[in-house]
């Protein structure tokens, strides 16, 4: 006989809390083929209430009277994440429900926790249903993800109203809207000048390298974006901009990060050095338009290779926000290889706006991307992550795809609790998604990819190639390619 669980709400039982619940329910009864019933008495009673006092998005698990399991959150995040740390910690078998002993409170310490979904290219979020995306959606939030970030790729269409666009514009309304649903923020990430494929010829930023202090060509630019600079230009890519805006407008939108570089940038002289110059420039104005559609809305300074293709955007930056203006909320801060600058990780440029890191998770040495299958890499990432937890807000990773699940996971659990050991979160996550009884065996597995996966990656004119050597510490070598085919 199947076992019977219970699960009841004492509130309002809004929209949210509701939604809690039904995540809640399918779980328990996909895992374990339980019947759950909801305010019933059974065999295993849960009780689910919202109490403010334990911490922003924080929970409590404990016991109550007559054997009881009580899941209290200071809010509704904070009882959907108690309600995933409850899930992670029970076991499940075939008819058979074996609830998680774990028993205390715990409290989110990094304010930001997002997972940035890349939506081009066919990958995993631009090919996958809807209806599996805002499963997934649910599976990370219970690991504690508070912010999901999206983006409208405008250089595959002609115009907003381009029958792709707009086919792309309800997919990502429908991504959007499930992360409301459950309480979660938004973030809207694009490039500061990037237009669509037909973008007017004279209005096209420079792209070229060898002059105005430019020795490398930015990575990942188009040659369609626009030069805000040239007439005209500026006034167009506000003009497309506000239509993003307003496809947008019905979804409350609660971050707006507008990046400089990869792709994007213009390297004339009017705009050069772009990190601190022709992107500030565009930059704020982008975001006063932003906040005539949403009041409220946080905007991010994408930093996001500076000083890679020219040199002085940091300095620049540094004396550009000598007084922090009044449209920046937040400074994303991590370079392309994913580790913070020096000068952020001392936090000596500004220490006036909160910092925020954007751990590259999808590609780290692999080419092609995802064409490895899983990547798990919780060496790289707790060494990454210690130089810079203690001036950071949280941050948002980049990712491509389910591949890299487990990087996910380990980073995001690093914000909430940066104390953690990365190897502890594997073995939470292995317990949960395979079996507590594989724990060892299972780790042992992720270490060995990590240490053996063959790993390359071009920036620039450079190959990274990332191996294990014999004490199984990952290093990484640089040295300069003359054409792609020395890669093979």
């Amino acid at each position: 006989m199947n076992k019977q669980i219970c699960i009841s709400f004492s509130g309002n039982g809004g929209k949210t809390e509701n939604r809690i619940m039904q995540i809640f329910r399918r779980i328990l009864e996909e895992r374990s083929d339980v019947i759950v019933g909801i305010d019933i008495k059974a065999e295993i009673n849960i009780s689910m209430k919202i109490k403010s006092g334990i911490g922003k998005e924080g929970y409590e698990i404990a016991d109550g009277t007559g054997g009881d399991i009580e899941i209290i959150g200071n809010d509704e995040l904070g009882l959907l994440y108690g309600v995933g740390k409850f899930l992670r910690t029970s076991r499940y078998g075939n008819r058979d429900f074996i609830p998680g002993t774990w028993r205390g409170i715990s409290i989110p310490e990094k304010e930001i926790r997002g997972v940035f979904f890349a939506t081009h290219f066919l990958n995993y979020y631009h090919a996958a249903s809807i209806e599996e995306i805002e499963r997934y959606i649910e599976e990370l939030a219970l690991w504690g993800v508070n912010l999901i970030g999206f983006w409208f790729d405008m250089h595959h269409y002609k115009s907003i109203n381009d029958p792709e666009a707009i086919e792309m514009i309800g997919r990502l309304h429908a991504v959007v809207s499930c992360a409301k649903d459950i309480g979660l923020k938004v973030l809207m990430v694009s490039l500061s000048n990037e237009a669509y494929d037909n973008s007017p010829q004279e209005l096209r930023a420079d792209w070229t390298c060898g002059h105005d202090g430019y020795t490398k060509q930015p990575a990942g630019h188009y040659h369609v974006e626009l030069c805000p600079n040239k007439p005209g230009g500026l006034e167009l890519l506000l003009k497309w901009r506000e239509e993003v805006f307003r496809a947008f407008s019905d979804v409350k939108l609660d971050y707006l990060a507008m990046a400089a570089y990869d792709q994007g940038g213009c390297t004339c002289s009017k705009c050069a050095p772009w990190g601190s110059n022709g992107y500030l420039y565009t930059l704020e104005k982008m975001v006063k338009l932003a906040k005539e559609y949403y009041p409220d809305i946080k905007s991010i300074l994408v930093t996001w290779r500076f000083d890679i293709f020219t040199t002085g955007e940091w300095d620049g930056l540094a004396k550009a926000f000598k007084e922090c203006p009044d449209w920046v909320d937040y400074l994303l801060v991590d370079s392309s290889g994913g580790i913070s600058p020096e000068c952020f990780i001392n936090n000596c440029v500004t220490g006036r706006l909160p910092l925020i890191n954007f751990p590259e998770i999808s590609m780290i040495g692999t080419v092609p991307w995802g064409g490895f299958g899983a990547n798990p890499l919780p060496q790289y990432l707790q060494e990454s992550y210690s130089k810079s937890k203690d001036n950071i807000s949280g941050g948002v990773v980049y990712s491509e795809g389910i591949y890299e699940d487990i990087n996910k996971i380990i980073v995001n659990q690093l914000y909430w609790d940066p104390s953690r050991s990365a190897y502890d979160i594997v073995k939470e996550y292995i317990g949960y998604e395979y079996s507590i009884d594989l724990t060892e065996q299972i780790l042992k597995v992720i270490q060995s990819l990590e240490k053996s996966l063959p790993r390359q990656e071009i920036i620039t004119g450079y190959m990274n190639y990332c191996r294990a050597d014999n004490t199984g510490e990952v290093k990484i070598s640089k040295f300069i390619i003359k054409n792609r085919e020395e890669i093979n």
